[in-house]
């Protein structure tokens, strides 16, 4: 076999397999196209290596496999380009895009955290069954307080985190029951709702709420956010669209996941603010705002970056092209 002719007539396919792994985004027709080079490329390779071992052609031929088989495995490496990407469009388009199921289980949450509360204030025998009087107040006006004093700053705002990000991959992980994200919605509002009444009555409304706004707020958004994207791999199950019903849950679940990682960074400001900020001795006025600040800090990235991502017609999903399934044309 003449090397010079099998790189003549290889040229253009080995040219165009090139192309197609340095593509951003591919259609069906394109990684078909991708597939079938990549074969016929390893063809020449091994072709080469049997019959006339030329180092240029071997090691042209092998650098642009290696890129190619990166990008049908998905394993084309976590680059500065892949990192930003994801920062910039995939996580805030897919939180952009369940912001309404996030603010409509908020809605739902505070509520039910109102309505227990409510309930636990002016229901005499429903407060007595949680204790004697003397045991409720020592809880409001001291155990509420020092449970945000134990261990180091950093050790509790380390274990708070841990017990807030497993929340968070509950929702998510068992979003296609629709079940569980309800249940620990409802769980959590009705703890809420309990405590908040307990301290309200013995402690003082203001003394409930100077610690629990600093963390909680900015926490709570999280748990409402894992909570909205468990939901919304169930509502995919139930109503898939023009997709197969795989499909679709697939990308919700993709999308879930890209928000598990909105969520953990979320929770550790909040466990940082828990551990450290909302047992100092700072001004209650500044604690809170911190608070406040970083849930509006998120919620301006959601809206923002999102909303630019979504009118220019992005997709959030990292799975499309990255080796979860192949599209194909036809």
């Amino acid at each position: 076999m003449d090397i010079d002719v099998l790189r003549v007539s290889g040229k253009n396919q080995w040219k165009r397999l090139d192309e197609l792994t340095r593509a951003r985004v591919l259609s069906g027709e394109d990684i078909d196209e991708l597939d079938r080079l990549y074969r016929s490329a390893t063809t020449d390779l091994a072709r080469v290596r049997t019959v006339s071992p030329d180092p240029d052609v071997i090691a042209e031929l092998s650098r642009i496999l290696s890129a190619a088989r990166g990008r049908l495995a998905g394993t084309g490496g976590l680059t500065g380009a892949v990192i930003a990407r994801f920062f910039v469009v995939s996580l805030p388009l897919a939180l952009y895009r369940i912001r309404w199921v996030i603010l409509g289980v908020m809605a739902v949450f505070i509520a039910l955290c109102a309505i227990q509360a409510h309930y636990m204030m002016t229901t005499p025998e429903a407060m007595n069954e949680l204790g004697s009087p003397e045991r409720l107040r020592t809880y409001a006006q001291s155990e509420f307080v020092e449970y945000y004093s134990q261990d180091t700053h950093a050790e509790f705002g380390v274990s708070v985190w841990a017990n807030n990000a497993w929340i968070t991959l509950i929702s998510i992980g068992t979003g296609i029951t629709g079940f569980f994200p309800l249940k620990i919605l409802w769980d959590n509002a009705v703890s809420l709702g309990t405590s908040a009444a307990v301290v309200i009555t013995y402690g003082g409304a203001w003394h409930f709420f100077r610690f629990i706004l600093p963390h909680g707020v900015p926490e709570l958004t999280a748990v409402f956010i894992s909570i909205a994207a468990g939901l919304r791999i169930f509502w995919a199950f139930l109503v898939p669209g023009p997709a197969s019903r795989f499909q679709a849950v697939g990308q919700a679940a993709r999308a879930a996941m890209t928000v598990a990682v909105g969520c953990a960074i979320l929770l550790a400001g909040s466990g940082f603010l828990e551990g450290f900020v909302t047992p100092s001795e700072l001004p209650d006025a500044l604690k809170i705002s911190l608070g406040l600040l970083l849930t509006a800090a998120a919620w301006a990235y959601i809206l923002l970056l999102g909303h630019r991502a979504d009118r220019a017609g992005l997709s959030s999903d990292v799975g499309t092209d990255a080796g979860y399934y192949q599209p194909v044309s036809g």
